[in-house]
């Protein structure tokens, strides 16, 4: 059932944090009408004064919808949402769609795309990339795989929150597997990235000259370019959470086990995150993985700008 003015199809986001939040607005201001849930009652009120319609648990959310957009953290905030009391799974109806876009393991999600076809749903394995920024704007990619009946239902949708999608395969599974590389990728660039910025600041070079060679120098990666400037503004603020690279280098591992297929480098890198969570620092931004070296060197990191003035 959609709305009976437009036509349009009836979308539920569950999950109103950064990316949640901005790609539930991106849709509601493409003219769809959306309905957000969170546990969070500050991010539902949030919501509403966007313009949205909000709903206290996935289930009512599900009642009022054609198509849920999952973008919660991990696996079990999935199950939870999904078949868990007060579930979505129930309460969708017959023949509606659940967009998967957490990053969870590629076995997880073709599981879950067996369950759901159980249950009488369709699932588009849709892991997004982006960052809040591109998620407010509508401008995601996304990695999605499966039916062409779900590719056909999430048009509107797709079509509204992301700049490109990559049609990677006609099952859940492949999406997630594409998601992975990335996230390898993507750990493994941020923790390379406060290394160097560790190493340069130890041997005495200004932060803001290190920041503008590389830039324009072959070291340069997206991820150094996009995140070392959190680092020179001492603002840690979480857009992405060292928790988040604890929690994808894990599957990334977990998943190379599965495969007989070692990954150190990304290891590593895992024990870096590992090593910043443990310190106090996983609700931080993910740049927020140099204070490892700042426990164990002793180098002094640029401070953020209040902070200084009330030094």
């Amino acid at each position: 059932m959609s709305d009976a003015t437009t036509g349009a199809p009836r979308i539920g986001v569950i999950g109103l944090g950064a990316m949640g939040m901005g790609t539930a607005t991106a849709l509601l201001e493409s003219g769809l009408e959306v309905t957000g849930c969170d546990i969070s009652a500050a991010a539902r009120e949030a919501f509403e004064a966007r313009g949205g319609q909000s709903a206290e648990t996935p289930a009512a959310l599900a009642a009022r919808s054609d198509i849920v957009l999952l973008v919660v953290v991990n696996a079990d905030q999935v199950e939870q949402v999904l078949f868990g009391h007060q579930g979505v799974v129930g309460s969708l109806r017959h023949g509606g769609l659940i967009m998967q876009c957490a990053t969870v393991a590629p076995s997880i999600a073709r599981r879950l795309g067996e369950r759901l076809t159980d249950a009488g749903l369709e699932m588009l394995d849709a892991p997004i990339s982006g960052g809040a920024a591109k998620a407010r704007s509508g401008e995601l990619s996304v990695m999605a795989s499966g039916a062409g009946s779900a590719f056909a239902m999430a048009a509107p949708v797709l079509e509204a929150m992301a700049a490109t999608v990559y049609r990677l395969g006609d099952t859940p599974g492949v999406g997630s597997s594409m998601k992975l590389v990335n996230q390898l990728l993507a750990g493994v660039h941020i923790a390379t990235a406060a290394e160097a910025m560790a190493l340069g600041i130890r041997m005495g070079l200004d932060p803001e000259t290190v920041y503008e060679v590389i830039t324009h120098s072959a070291g340069n990666s997206w991820m150094f370019e996009n995140r070392v400037p959190h680092i020179l503004k001492g603002d840690y603020t979480p857009l992405s959470a060292v928790d988040i690279f604890v929690k994808d280098l894990n599957i990334v591992h977990e998943t190379g086990r599965e495969l007989a297929l070692p990954t150190p480098v990304a290891s590593s890198a895992l024990q870096q995150f590992t090593a910043a969570k443990g310190a106090g620092f996983g609700r931080e931004d993910d740049a927020a993985v140099i204070k490892v070296y700042e426990r164990l060197s002793g180098i002094t990191l640029p401070e953020a700008a209040n902070d200084a003035e009330g030094a």
